[in-house]
This record gives C-alpha cells, structure tokens and sequence, in this order.
C-alpha cells in the first residue's frame, strides 16, 4: 500500500529534489504510511519529530484557536470586528464580521504599505496597520487569501476577547489533543526544526508575481531563509504562517478534525461551521475558483490547506484518511500535488 509513495520520496531524496521532509498517512489510529527523508539540517536525518515551518498550512489552527473563544462564549461567528476591536471599524471595515475574517472575506488579503517597514515581530504595530488599512473590497462581497494578515486579524480577536495570546492559547489546544504542532516554537523544542532551503525558483515565484508581490513583501522577510531559520522568528508570533509542524503530528490533527475530538471540542454547529463551505468564489490573490470554509479550502474530494513552499495537510472525503507532507525545500506546488496523487493511491489501493 505505502510503496508508491516511499518510492516517490526516496527518489526526490536521490536526485536532491527533496532536501528532507516526510509524509503521514491516517486512517483512525491506524498509520496507512509514515516515511522521512533527507535532512533536517544538511546533516542530521529526519526523523518523525521532526519540525519544519509550513506557511499557510497554519491558518487552519489559528481559526481553530478563534473557534475555541467562539464555543467557550466569549465570540460570537457573526459579530462585528469593530465590537472588540473599535478601531478595526476605520475606512469601511465597520460591517466586517468574525466569519467574515475565518472565511478570507474581510478585504485585507495583504499589509498596507504603512507596514513595509515594520518588524515581522512587532506584533502590535502590525495589528494597527490592519485597522488602519483600507479594504479591498467591501467586507463579505469577495474573497482573497489573507496570506500573511490572517493570523494578526485572528490572534486580534482573541487577544482583544480574552487577554490571551493566539498562540499561546493554542499551544494550550494542541497539547491537550497530543498535536505535534507548535504556532510558537518553545525553547526545548528548537533543537528539532528543520531549517527550510530555497529550491529553483524561490523566492520569484513570489516576488515577481504582480499579485503575491504585496501580499508577501510586507513585512519584509518572511520569504528569505536566513529570517526564517532564526530563532527570533520561531519564538515569535505569526500565526498565519508560522507553524511548525511535524508530519505525524499534523495528519493526526487531520484525523482528529474529523474523527471526533475536535467535533466534541467545538460541538456539532460549530464544526459543521468550521469545515463546510462559508464563502465562494474567485479568489483575488490565488486566481482561481475557491469554496472557503473557517480556515480551509474545501471541494468534493479533499478539505485541507498548504503553504507557500509545498506542505500541505488535508482530508480525504474519498478515501477516508488524514494525510500530510511537509519539507524544509521552499519551492511551488508541484511536490505537494504529486505527493497527494501517491497518497490517494496508496490509501485505497
């Protein structure tokens, strides 16, 4: 069942297209394939916890961590921002709403200029660039990934609900459902984060992109490998982007989504919210048709997220398995995509 996809892996290993990574297939408790290669480090082999940082595929644990607030009471998924945050109201964003922000339909995909120049790690400055910002849109009328605002708009609602740090208080989350997933790397665990290598193509893939330019770019950084293997930025809090995740520890976080402890978590409406469709369309910044649902993309075969760089963590509806893939070679898509053909053979085949 697993040779297809130990092959594809240990021939990109081989050839140096796969600098280290791995990949976890689930299907209940029960591991379908579970296969590391390479490096974490040029030298160190990977192991199974292993962490590597994993862009967007974070964004599904900081809706998580809102979600959290939202079932203890203290949210509500049709309030307005501006309620807890009355400055967030500025330029037309008074109407914006909680599942507004989960779903990509806020219109702030990107940092507005003001920010260009401010540190990734200065988290308050960055949040008062996004009540400062003017919208793209009318808030709720169209949808784009919020590549890199989506985590200080969501650690903005829960910090301004609760007085808690996003993620801190997921941290709380993963280690009580025994996720090895960290949206802040702890010091005793920085001696295992694989340190991310571009690959042909990065960071142009990016940069030179008219439309993933901005998004990317501001604050400056979040796309140069020295930034980010530094310990500065993964003590820091960037919770769109910066979690650091094993592969094992992020399928099983798939498994659980829709296995059962996140449902007893949330309870029934608010998971039903949480992975069903919330907001459709065409994606302003990816270009494409997209159903959102509160912090994943979703469509009749899969529900998941990737990341700039090629990881990626999903479900299967078709196969009905949990499945992840993560790597320290920042490249595009196209790995991620093969790996996702290998797992839908190996997990019905």
């Amino acid at each position: 069942m697993s040779q297809p996809l130990v092959r594809l892996l240990d021939d990109w290993a081989a050839s140096g297209r796969e600098p280290g990574g791995a990949v976890c297939v689930l299907r209940g408790d029960d591991v379908l394939v579970e296969h590391e290669v390479g490096t974490r480090d040029g030298r160190s082999p990977w192991t199974p916890d292993t962490l590597v940082m994993t862009y967007s595929v974070a964004k599904p644990l900081a809706a998580l961590t809102v979600l959290d607030v939202v079932a203890a009471g203290d949210l509500r998924l049709d309030q307005r921002v501006a309620e807890v945050w009355p400055g967030y109201a500025d330029h037309g964003k008074g109407a914006t709403t909680v599942r507004h922000v989960l779903s990509h339909a806020a219109g702030v995909p990107s940092f507005p200029e003001a920010a260009a120049d401010l540190a990734f790690d200065d988290v308050a400055g960055l949040s008062d660039s996004l009540a400062g910002a003017v919208p793209d849109h009318e808030p709720g009328a169209a949808v784009a990934e919020h590549a890199l605002t989506y985590g200080h708009l969501c650690d903005a609602l829960v910090r301004r609900t609760t007085g808690d740090d996003l993620a801190d208080r997921f941290a709380t989350i993963a280690d009580e459902h025994g996720w090895d997933l960290h949206l802040r790397v702890a010091t005793d665990d920085l001696a295992r984060v694989a340190d991310v290598v571009p690959l042909a193509g990065w960071p142009e893939v990016y940069t030179e992109d008219p439309r993933w330019g901005p998004a990317m770019a501001r604050p400056a950084g979040l796309l140069d490998p020295a930034v980010l293997n530094g310990e500065r930025f993964r003590r820091c809090s960037f919770p769109a982007i910066a979690l650091h995740a094993s592969a094992r520890g992020l399928a099983r976080f798939y498994a659980d989504l829709m296995g059962g402890p996140v449902r007893e978590r949330l309870g029934s409406e608010l998971h039903t919210a949480y992975v069903s469709a919330a907001a459709r369309g065409h994606d302003r910044l990816l270009d494409r048709e997209v159903t959102w649902t509160l912090g994943f993309q979703v469509d009749d075969d899969d529900l998941g997220m990737g990341g700039a760089g090629g990881c990626s963590g999903w479900w299967s509806f078709v196969d009905g398995c949990a499945a992840a893939y993560v790597t320290r070679g920042l490249g595009d898509h196209d790995r991620g995509d093969a790996v996702w053909q290998a797992v839908s053979g190996s997990a019905s085949g």
